[in-house]
C-alpha cells in the first residue's frame, strides 16, 4: 500500500490559527507534508505515486484525543457482568444470576454498572442480596463511577475481610449501624482490599479486548488516548506496539503504587515514542458525586454530617506532589468536590512556591465543582483542566439534589476558560461513552439528548463549537505535551484525521448528535472507512 495519500475537495477545520481553514492536505508516511486548497495540491495528483480520496466537501478535523478513560476496564467489559440499564435491584441480580448459571463454582464474578440512582426501588444492596445468586462464586461489581465496589460474603471471606478489619487510609469498609457487621459496600481506597485478591484476565485475553477496543475508538474518530489503567496495560501495549497492534496513541499515565518503581528507573513523563508515552501521576484527592464520597466545604444538601472523603491527606498529597516534579514527572489528581479542588490547587501551589517542578503540566481531573474564588487559580498556578463534558448532562440532576446553589459552578468550563485556563475534554468511558461527539454536544449544549432542560443546564457555562473540538484535540495534546506533534491538521505534524458526515461548526447544536463518523486516518493510514466517501 502507498504511503503518499491525497485528500481532495474538503472541509477542514485545521484547529491552526495561521491556516484555519483548508480544502486538501498531502500525508507522506505518517505526516503530513502540505495543507492546502485543491488548487494547490492537485498537481500532486498526477504522480501515480499518491492514492487519492475525493472527500466531496465533507468536514475534516484533526483526531480526536480522549484525554481521561479507563481502556481496559472498558475493554474487559463484555465479558464482565454489565448492570449499566438495570432499572431495580432485582432487575441488577437477575444479570448476575445468568452470568453465575455459565460460571464454575468458585470461579470469580466481575461486573461494574451498578447505580441505585437508576433503580426505580432506590434500594441500597448488600452483600446478602448476592448471596442469593451467587452462593458458590465470590462476586465484585464495580459502582458504574468506579468509587464504590459491592460483594458478596464469599468475597469478603477471600479478601480475609472481617467485622473488625480496619478502614484503610482513604477508604471506608461500609458497616451496618446497629451491629458493626460489613455490609459488603467498600468505598475508594478500601476497594483495594478486594481487588488485590480478585484475578486479572492474563496477557491474551487482555489484548483481545483491547484489540477490540481500539477498532471501536477507531469508528468514533478516536487517534489517541490518556490512558488511566494500571501498568498491567503498559506492558499489554508494548506488546500490541511490538506486533503493529497499537492503532491509537496513548499517553499512559502512572498509578501511585508505581511511582517509587518509576523514580528508580530514571522514568521521566513523556518518555516513549509517538505512539507510546509514559505520562502523568494519577492520584486521587476524593471520591465522586454518585456515591456521595466527593469532598466538600460543605456538606451534601440532606446530608449534614456528609463531607465527603479525603482518598489522600494534604501532607501525602504535597509529598507525592513533590516527589513526582523532583523526578520529572507531572500530576494528574482526581478531584471533584469544592474542598478537594481547593486542596490539589495548594498543593501544586506549594510545589510552585518553592521552584521545584518548572515546567510541569499538572492537571486536575474531573474538576467538577469549585469555590469560585478558586478558578482564578488555576490560570494562575498554570494547572490544566482536565474534563469530561458528558458528565455534565449525565449528573445534573445529582448535582442540583446534592449541591443545590453550589451547582451553577459545577463543570464550570466557559468559566475556566474565560480566566485563560487550558482545556483538555475527555469522557472518563466506561463511566461515559467514549465517542467525542457525543462530549461536544454536551460541551455546547449543557442538554442531554432529548434536550432537556430547555436552553441548558446552567447556560452560561456552554462553550462554542470550536472551544469544545479544542478540548478533544489541541487541549488534549497540549496536556500531554504532544501540541508540537498532535492536536490540528499542520504542515509536519502527524497525520491522524476524522471526517465526519456534517459540518458541526455550521449545523444546529442539537444536531451534532446526528453526526456519524465516516472515515479516520491514523498514521497517516485509512484505519475506518474507505476511499468511496
Amino acid at each position: 500500500m502507498t504511503d503518499h495519500l491525497l485528500l481532495l475537495n474538503g472541509n477542514m477545520r485545521t484547529m491552526d490559527e495561521a491556516i484555519p481553514r483548508a480544502n486538501a492536505v498531502a500525508i507522506q508516511g505518517s505526516r503530513l507534508v502540505a495543507v492546502g486548497n485543491d488548487d494547490e495540491l492537485r498537481d500532486l495528483a498526477r504522480d501515480p505515486i499518491w492514492r487519492v480520496i475525493d472527500l466531496g466537501g465533507k468536514t475534516v478535523l484533526p483526531g480526536f484525543i480522549d484525554a481521561h478513560l479507563h481502556f481496559l476496564w472498558y475493554a474487559l467489559g463484555p465479558s464482565r457482568v454489565l448492570l449499566d440499564g438495570a432499572h431495580t435491584l432485582e432487575a441488577a441480580l437477575n444479570r448476575v444470576r445468568r452470568h453465575v448459571e455459565q460460571t464454575n463454582p468458585g470461579e470469580w464474578v466481575l461486573g461494574w454498572g451498578w447505580n441505585p440512582a437508576d433503580w426505580q426501588d432506590a434500594k441500597w444492596p448488600s452483600k446478602e442480596d448476592l448471596d442469593r445468586v451467587a452462593p458458590e462464586n465470590p462476586v465484585a461489581l464495580k459502582k458504574k463511577d468506579g468509587h464504590l465496589v459491592w460483594v458478596n460474603s464469599l468475597a469478603l471471606r477471600m479478601a480475609g475481610v472481617d467485622d473488625e478489619t480496619p478502614d484503610p487510609p482513604g477508604g471506608v469498609i461500609e458497616r451496618d449501624g446497629d451491629t458493626g457487621e460489613a455490609t459488603g459496600i467498600f468505598k475508594e481506597e478500601a476497594m483495594d482490599l478486594i481487588y488485590d485478591v480478585a484475578p486479572l484476565p492474563g496477557p491474551e485475553t487482555r489484548q483481545e479486548a483491547l484489540l477490540r477496543a481500539i477498532r471501536e475508538a477507531q469508528a468514533l474518530g478516536l487517534t489517541g488516548i490518556h490512558d488511566c489503567d494500571g501498568s498491567e496495560s503498559l506492558s499489554d501495549y508494548q506488546e500490541m506496539l511490538d506486533r503493529g497492534e497499537l492503532g491509537l496513541r496513548v499517553f499512559m499515565l502512572i498509578p501511585r503504587y508505581s511511582l517509587d518503581e518509576a523514580i528508580k528507573l530514571g522514568l521521566r513523563g513523556g518518555f516513549g515514542n509517538e505512539y507510546l508515552r509514559i505520562g502523568t501521576l494519577k492520584l486521587f484527592a476524593d471520591g465522586t458525586l454518585g456515591s456521595q464520597t466527593a469532598e466538600m466545604l460543605e456538606s451534601f444538601s440532606g446530608q449534614p454530617e456528609n463531607l465527603g472523603i479525603a482518598a489522600t491527606s494534604q501532607e501525602e498529597l504535597e509529598d507525592l506532589v513533590e516527589r513526582a516534579g523532583a523526578a520529572g514527572i507531572a500530576c494528574s489528581v482526581h478531584a471533584i468536590g469544592d474542598k478537594a479542588n481547593r486542596r490539589v490547587l495548594d498543593a501544586f501551589a506549594k510545589q510552585r512556591s518553592q521552584g521545584s517542578g518548572a515546567g510541569l503540566r499538572h492537571r486536575i481531573e474531573h474538576v467538577q465543582v469549585l469555590h469560585p474564588a478558586d478558578i482564578p487559580r488555576f490560570k494562575a498556578l498554570d494547572i490544566i483542566a482536565s474534563m469530561q463534558p458528558i458528565h455534565a448532562t449525565s449528573d445534573m440532576t445529582l448535582a442540583d439534589k446534592y449541591w443545590g446553589e453550589r451547582a451553577r459552578w459545577s463543570y464550570a468550563w466557559k468559566s475556566l476558560l474565560n480566566t485563560g485556563v487550558r482545556l483538555a475534554f475527555g469522557s472518563d468511558a466506561p463511566v461515559e461513552p467514549f465517542n467525542p461527539l457525543v462530549g461536544i454536544h454536551a460541551a455546547v449544549t449543557r442538554q442531554r439528548a432529548d434536550g432537556e432542560p430547555a436552553g441548558g443546564w446552567y447556560p452560561q457555562e456552554r462553550l462554542s463549537v470550536p472551544e469544545a473540538v479544542h478540548g478533544f484535540t489541541l487541549g488534549a495534546a497540549y496536556a500531554s505535551s504532544e501540541e508540537k506533534d498532535r492536536g490540528s491538521i499542520s504542515v509536519g505534524k502527524l497525520a491522524d484525521l476524522v471526517v465526519l458526515s456534517q459540518d458541526i461548526f455550521e449545523i444546529p447544536p442539537r444536531e451534532i448528535l446526528d453526526t456519524r463518523v465516516v472515515a479516520t486516518v491514523f498514521d497517516g493510514k485509512l484505519v475506518f472507512g474507505d476511499d468511496n466517501l
